[in-house]
């Protein structure tokens, strides 16, 4: 085995808020961590050509499409497999050099100075690790600090973006203003002259792409399965075979419910599956049940515990135990050593395990809990909402959204939303709901304090919210009784904070911890800009907010 060189920190959880060496604190080995490098580096190269091949009308979907995915297979939790970058590595080579023969033919330059754009890919594994070591993070350490730390927020921002592109061109929405910008940001560390200011520039421009690209993920998913609307569901059990299905993807799980129906198989959701429920073209399947665990804190202790098949479907899901591999199938991107994925949308082996499987031996009741308010829901209601402002029954707006994770910190995010006042509304999205989702905090004449926007991918839904409450009272976002405490895991949660700094929006109080690849530089510009600032205690954070 060649040298590894692991070095990572583009997640919250990364070790001793520094940077994992050793192995992923999400389980990452130092083996994919250098693979993920090394195909970033490829990917470099491979941007290179196809910006030059613009230049000749060189044109490809496939391309695009291939980059987004190759990207996405290295946000964190995502790809555990080092069998399965290496594919993507050799594929991105390939596309490389068919692209350089159809741009010569075409009279464009392909001579290059830029090594990535030339490497060959070694043999095996053991030459891979060996190539990687002038593709890590710290592999240039004659970079400026500053610089460095805003090319890794590029780079992790893209990474968002890629993802949220992905989604949507899985649904036919896809625009190539999105896929250009991310070449663009992948080729910028060749060039040596840009200058600090540039680079805060590129990523705010990033902001600025990942909105784009979060409206192509909206118009996908509610033009295939429908505006949410308010939705209970149970967290209860049916007495049957089962099937849970976590991550994000609303295609794998329509599918799966297509082929499951009649089988006598109920679906639950786990994570960022829940607001699936609130969708009219998913909601009708009437073995489409309820919802299951949590997200991060107990995820291993339920999929251990779940009588049935599992199906993963892409990020934000812990490396599974060998204990309950067997039960578990992966999709799209996904992928674990030794756990099944599954193609082309034959779900006919996660079928045959659940049917294998015991179930549920009984029903059990639990509790319920609401989903489907995203903007078209809140906005149906909104003079009801205006009028509650103008009246002073509600207060303040406080969106308190974004990822889970499993490092001590995050009860945080439960004793906020519990001490909120009764007076003031609790919007949220994304995973970090799960540490208090279920809470009974009521309504305010009719209006419940707690409205579910949907995933992380549902961002878009909560500016568009933002926006036309602002518009509303004739007053820009950051006048409005709103304030943002949003709590950041993975690479997606980077890409929407980015958005939100290309609005604009000012004093995001971020949390648990703010990025290691953040220098103090670039810190105390996004303060003196931004206003963004850690967590403090809920009860101080409320305090300063509320007076």
């Amino acid at each position: 085995m060649g040298e590894l060189n692991m070095f990572c920190y583009q997640c919250e959880q990364t070790a001793q808020g520094q940077g994992c060496t050793k192995g992923g604190v999400c389980g990452k080995s130092p083996q994919v961590s250098d693979l993920q490098d090394l195909l970033i580096y490829a990917l470099r190269g491979l941007s290179q050509y196809v910006l030059e091949g613009l230049k000749k009308g060189e044109k490809d979907d496939e391309v695009n499409n291939f980059t987004c995915e190759a990207l996405f297979a290295t946000l964190t939790n995502v790809n555990f497999d080092p069998e399965r970058i290496i594919s993507l590595i050799n594929r991105t080579v390939e596309i490389r050099e068919a692209l350089k023969e159809k741009i010569a033919a075409a009279g464009g330059s392909v001579e290059t100075t830029e090594d990535a754009a030339t490497f060959t890919p070694a043999s095996d594994i053991d030459g891979l690790i060996n190539q990687a070591s002038p593709a890590g993070l710290k592999a240039d350490p004659g970079v400026d600090p500053d610089i460095l730390s805003l090319q890794h927020t590029l780079l992790f921002g893209i990474k968002g973006v890629a993802a949220y592109a992905y989604h949507a061109q899985t649904l036919g929405q896809q625009d190539e203003a999105v896929f250009n910008f991310i070449y663009e940001a992948l080729v910028a560390p060749f060039n040596k002259n840009l200058s600090l200011d540039d680079w805060v520039k590129l990523v705010l421009k990033c902001g600025e792409i990942n909105l784009r690209a979060m409206e192509l993920l909206d118009a996908a998913n509610t033009g295939t399965y429908g505006h949410p609307v308010p939705t209970k569901v149970p967290l209860g059990v049916k007495k049957g075979k089962a099937i849970l299905v976590s991550g994000h993807d609303l295609k794998d799980l329509a599918e799966l419910l297509k082929q499951t129906e009649g089988k006598g198989i109920n679906i639950y959701t786990h994570g960022e599956m829940l607001p699936c429920h609130g969708y009219p073209e998913l909601k009708k399947y009437n073995h489409f049940y309820g919802h299951y665990g949590t997200a991060w804190q107990n995820q291993k202790k339920e999929f251990a515990e779940f009588p049935g098949a599992i199906l993963m479907t892409t990020n934000c899901i812990q490396k599974p135990a060998d204990t309950y591999k067997d039960n578990i199938f992966t999709t799209g991107l996904v992928g674990f050593p030794g756990v099944t994925h599954i193609k082309n949308s034959n779900y006919s082996p996660v079928i045959e395990k659940a049917l294998e499987l015991p179930g549920f031996p009984e029903d059990i009741e639990g509790k319920t809990v609401m989903v489907g308010f995203a903007r078209n829901a809140v906005m149906g209601v909104a003079g009801k909402v205006i009028e509650a402002v103008k009246d002073k029954a509600i207060r303040h707006f406080f969106l308190v959204a974004g990822c889970d994770g499993a490092k001590p910190g995050r009860n945080y995010y439960t004793e906020f939303v519990e001490k909120v006042p009764k007076d003031c509304v609790v919007l949220t999205l994304a995973c970090g709901k799960f540490r208090f989702f279920d809470k009974d905090l009521g309504d305010i004449g009719g209006i419940p304090r707690l409205l579910d926007i949907g995933q992380c991918n549902d961002a878009y839904s909560a500016v568009q919210i933002a926006v036309a409450l602002a518009d509303a009272f004739k007053c820009g976002v950051n006048d409005l009784p709103l304030s943002m405490i949003i709590s950041w895991y993975e690479q997606k949660a980077v890409s929407i904070l980015l958005s939100l700094l290309h609005l604009g929006i000012k004093d995001i109080r971020l949390g648990p911890s703010l990025p290691a690849f953040i220098t103090p530089n670039v810190l105390d510009v996004l303060v003196k800009n931004f206003d963004i600032k850690p967590i403090s205690s809920p009860d101080e954070d409320l305090k300063t907010i509320l007076g």
